[in-house]
């Protein structure tokens, strides 16, 4: 389906004028030209009478400390109001010149603004736009007559042009299978029931894309993908995960990247994965990217005026780097054709209250438009990503009640709005296409440790002597409160990867690859920045956010991402569907 309307526009060799601002464009080769500009001009929605667009530019010529973007309209557009610049009109010709704060354009640099416009009759892309002074023109600058101009948006090789995504990527597609995870489950006792089982790709900081503590790198992943690939589709599932001030109410996820440094997560981190991504040579790959989990509903949740508000949430909220960042990801990486963005939507014991669940949709809906990216940028969203909240709770509904007290006010469902994760991923879906995003969005729940097998699983209801006895004597979910999320005992292996198995959702996934820990029972020494948090830690009386429980939490935990032999083979014990 399409996704975008996107307007690509390369600059044509032109010779610098004097001013310090001008940009240079450079030879290339016979019959060729380097851009010195790039234009990436996106209408996001419009309505008949009016639209918003959305609009990066690219300097591939010298550095400039001020800029200002010209382009002229065809019809009748009219710009209203606009972010991120000032844009001014007069007649059908508009400027867009950069805010205080965005005026530095480095080589390779970009900006990205957005506006309102009114129309009436036809609202077509402009045709050409200048970038202080120097045209940046459609054709790319390069011989038309060349079949594989790499910058040429009607080239059917070019990874960044007209993409032709599939409505649901898993459809008639194999998953890759890490072989490293594979490695590690295949040594362990049974673990060959599952070692060909295809987990998530963690990138998880800056060194993992060329390959972390002697692992393998994004490049080495997608050729050992096009290896398992053979003549048929395959899905590569990547989780990028390193924001700035990353996970800002736990410590065990914390990352290498302070609060502020934005720009090295564009630049030393999401830069790099989108030129991997982008190289013509994984074309043929279907890349499923989970963007960001764990950081933007904390600031829905965790923020002054909510009881579990901590410090570092409020700072993340005040900087915006969280909806920057996601933004700045969605964009690069939704420019690669052959890319599908998920982004991380929590999970039900987290967002499914009414106080929580709109403010995220709106939340994700900030951040999906911010920084040049579009709802069009978003394929679909993700549930439960690395949590333990069970997919279908069979032995009581949301609308039952017993003796006259509806189950919502029992100790465990807590008012929720939800009981388990398909109803929540089908009904936050719902949400996000009330709110603009695909009609055709696409939801993954991960199942890699929401089983919930084993002896100890419920065959019926609970006791009807109260809510609480209802409610507990039936549910699957074994934790001892919602909140808790590291390495929870007695947890299972979930639903097997598969595609399409119900309403609204792509995919099954086993996003968190099993076996790989959460987070260190105790304070561990280490050179990748993952700290001790107290959740992890079995001994723990708990907080605000697990309701002052006990933590639930396995002993003797390596750090985060860590191989965790004792909570692999629990999850195999207690798998559901059980395995053979």
């Amino acid at each position: 389906m399409t996704r975008t309307r996107t307007a690509m526009l390369a600059a044509l060799t032109l010779v610098a004028g004097a001013s310090g601002t001008a940009l240079a464009a450079h030879s290339a080769s016979a019959g060729a030209a380097a851009a010195a500009c790039t234009v990436d001009y996106k209408v996001q929605n419009d309505w008949g009478s009016g639209f918003t667009a959305a609009v990066t530019v690219t300097n591939n010529g010298a550095a400039t400390s001020n800029w200002s973007l010209g382009w002229s309209y065809a019809g009748s557009q009219k710009v209203t109001n606009s972010w991120n610049a000032k844009v001014s009109q007069s007649g059908a010709a508009v400027t867009a010149a950069n805010e205080s704060y965005n005026g530095t354009l480095s080589t390779g640099g970009s900006a990205s603004f957005g506006f309102q416009a009114t129309y009436s009759g036809s609202n077509a892309v402009p045709a050409t736009f200048t970038l202080n002074g120097v045209t940046c023109n459609v054709d790319g600058g390069t011989d038309p007559t060349d079949p594989t101009d790499p910058t040429d948006p009607t080239d059917p090789t070019d990874p960044t042009g007209p993409s032709d995504r599939v409505d649901n990527p898993y459809d008639g597609a194999q998953v890759y299978v890490n072989p490293e995870w594979s490695a590690h489950a295949a040594a362990e006792p049974g673990g060959d029931r599952i070692a060909d089982e295809p987990t998530g790709v963690w990138l998880d900081r800056i060194a993992a894309i060329e390959g972390a503590n002697g692992g393998m790198g994004l490049r080495e992943h997608l050729d050992a993908a096009l290896e398992q690939k053979g003549s048929g589709e395959m899905v590569v599932q990547l989780v990028i995960y390193n924001l700035p001030g990353r996970d800002c109410s736990a410590l065990a996820s914390n990352g290498e990247l302070g609060p502020t440094e934005i720009d090295r997560y564009k630049s030393e981190y999401i830069d790099p994965i989108a030129e991997i991504l982008g190289d013509s040579k994984y074309a043929d790959l279907r890349i499923v990217t989970t963007v960001e989990i764990d950081s933007l509903p904390n600031l829905v949740t965790n923020v002054s005026g909510r009881p579990t508000a901590t410090e570092n949430c409020d700072v993340m909220k005040a900087n915006g780097n969280y909806q920057k960042g996601v933004g700045y990801a969605l964009n690069k990486l939704g420019d690669v054709g052959n890319v599908y963005n998920y982004v991380d939507a929590g999970h039900h014991g987290w967002l499914g209250w009414d106080s929580n669940f709109g403010p995220s949709a709106e939340m994700f809906k900030t951040a999906a438009t911010t920084e040049g990216a579009t709802v069009d940028d978003v394929h679909g969203f993700i549930v439960n990503t690395a949590n333990y909240s069970a997919l279908k709770e069979e032995n009581f509904k949301i609308t039952d009640s017993v003796n006259g007290t509806s189950v919502r006010q029992s100790k465990w469902i807590d008012w929720n709005q939800y009981t388990d994760e398909l109803s929540y991923a089908q009904a936050m879906r719902d949400k996000l296409v009330s709110l603009g995003f695909d009609t055709n969005l696409g939801m993954l729940i991960d199942t890699s440790r929401n089983g919930w097998g084993g002896t100890q699983r419920p065959t019926g209801p609970g006791a009807t002597t109260n809510v609480d006895t209802y409610v507990n004597g039936g549910k699957y979910d074994r934790r001892i409160h919602l909140g808790n999320w590291c390495n929870q005992s007695g947890a299972g292996l979930g639903e097997r990867p598969q595609a399409s198995p119900a309403a609204g959702i792509d995919a099954y996934v086993w996003m968190k690859p099993p076996g790989e820990s959460d987070g260190s029972s105790k304070l561990i020494d280490n050179p990748d920045g993952k700290g001790f948090d107290r959740m992890c830690d079995p001994t723990y009386t708990g907080n605000a956010r697990n309701g002052n429980n006990m933590s639930g939490a396995l002993p003797d935990a390596p750090i985060s991402g860590a191989w965790f032999s004792a909570q692999f083979q629990e999850l195999m014990k207690n798998a559901y569907p059980p395995l053979s």
